[in-house]
């Protein structure tokens, strides 16, 4: 007999009643007092005995054996604790988590009334939760964590989670990491629906009044990127009369910006079929707009380094192109491969920009500082022969809040060739 989520659920040992006594470093304590939401396991210097489990709270005390902080101890991450309430003791329990779910909610309650049933509701340590996730794709939740930590406490979050925003289903997504960990996830899985129901894989919302669908079993992260939004909506500003080519164009979403602000011609290139497939029936769920119906919409599946290789020996050209890349460097050792591939991209996306045109070059990588990603970009641009007059740098939107230096990762560079 197969046991169901609620039994598996019900199944996960808590917390130990008992709570974790860490002291740290001094640095430590200075970290965490300007508000870091990290506490790494060389910073502790006394602790238990008996290690905890992922999921126990611990207590952090400074020198003096005053209260620090308390948060979510991962004896499995080098990020040994991850803060959740600090300078005042607290009882962390289903109250607790529904005042920062609530906050966390009326942070982000304009969008809906913007035509935006799709975005973050909860941005991990951002928004005071660290390793948690939470996007709404209209009355779909998908709970993503990051720390094993959050297993044991999944009931608890389900059930503050209903009492903010009640949802038709809330479906759970596990990062790489923990699905390598199966013997700490008590059978729970990736993809699986932890309360309400799925009809099907493939949820339906808006964003700035556009429909999309995303894939939020399967798909990338959970199923979209919110994050580029507001840099989404600015393409569209941009794309009247232009022919636009969508670089790592995932489901589509610069691209259905780009047709529906009056791009008569669409190219989206990415190395995934499927991605592309989501692509065309998101153009296909707006073509009763007018504009959308007028572009002419075309995938390319392929590297995107061969094919803007390729693309620029056939002579083709593109008045607006945006470059989108996934993160390139997720550990401080792939900063300069990265930084590297980024001046890659950027003469091999000037190679097919027409005249004038305009480029769009975005990096989700967090090691990579925008400093250092606009000065490559640009000083790529003077090395192809084709300076850029950069207009506008954006970073995060408003459900995307940065509460730390390491949570800034976002960047993104418009500007024309001069």
């Amino acid at each position: 007999m197969t046991m169901g989520v609620t039994d598996l659920l019900a199944h996960i040992p808590p917390p130990a009643v008992r709570r974790l006594a860490l002291r740290v470093r001094p640095a430590a304590q200075r970290a965490l007092r300007q508000g870091h939401p990290w506490l790494f396991e060389q910073a502790v210097i006394q602790q238990p005995d008996t290690p905890g489990n992922p999921g126990d709270l611990a207590v952090i005390f400074d020198d003096q054996r005053r209260f620090l902080a308390i948060g979510l101890y991962d004896p499995t991450s080098l990020i040994r604790v991850r803060i959740l309430q600090r300078g005042a003791p607290a009882t962390i329990n289903q109250t607790w988590f529904a005042a920062q779910l609530a906050a966390a909610a009326a942070r982000r309650a304009a969008l809906p009334g913007q035509g935006t049933t799709g975005y973050r509701l909860l941005h991990g340590e951002n928004d005071g939760l660290p390793g948690l996730v939470i996007d709404r794709y209209d009355a779909v939740l998908v709970l993503k964590i990051y720390t094993l930590a959050w297993i044991p406490h999944l009931t608890t979050v389900l059930a503050a989670l209903a009492e903010v925003i009640p949802a038709q289903a809330v479906v759970l997504r596990l990062s790489r990491d923990l699905q390598r960990q199966p013997v700490w996830l008590h059978g729970l899985a990736d993809g699986m629906t932890l309360a309400g129901d799925l009809p099907d894989a493939a949820v339906r919302f808006h964003e700035n009044g556009l429909c999309f669908e995303a894939d939020v079993l399967r798909g990338q992260k959970t199923g979209f990127f919110f994050d580029q939004r507001e840099n989404r909506a600015r393409v569209a500003t941009l794309a009247a009369g232009r022919r636009t080519l969508n670089v790592f164009a995932y489901t589509g979403g610069f691209s259905l910006y780009a047709a529906s602000g009056g791009a008569p011609e669409v190219v989206s290139l990415d190395l995934s079929a499927p991605a592309l497939a989501a692509a065309v029936r998101n153009f296909e769920l707006n073509r009763h707009l007018p504009a959308v119906a007028a572009a002419t919409h075309t995938v390319l599946a392929a590297d995107a380094f061969d094919a803007l290789t390729h693309l620029r020996q056939r002579g083709q050209r593109f008045d607006l192109v945006i470059v989108d890349p996934p993160a390139l460097a997720k550990q401080e050792s792939e900063v300069n491969g990265a930084l590297r591939a980024y001046r890659r991209l950027t003469h091999l996306a000037l190679g097919v920009l027409a005249p004038a045109g305009t480029l769009v070059m975005a990096s989700c990588s967090s090691r990579i500082s925008a400093a250092d990603f606009y000065a490559t970009v640009e000083q790529a641009a003077v090395e192809a022969g084709r300076p850029l007059q950069p207009f506008a740098h954006s970073g995060h939107a408003v459900d995307h809040p940065i509460g730390f230096a390491e949570g800034a990762y976002l960047k993104c560079l418009f500007a024309t060739v001069r």
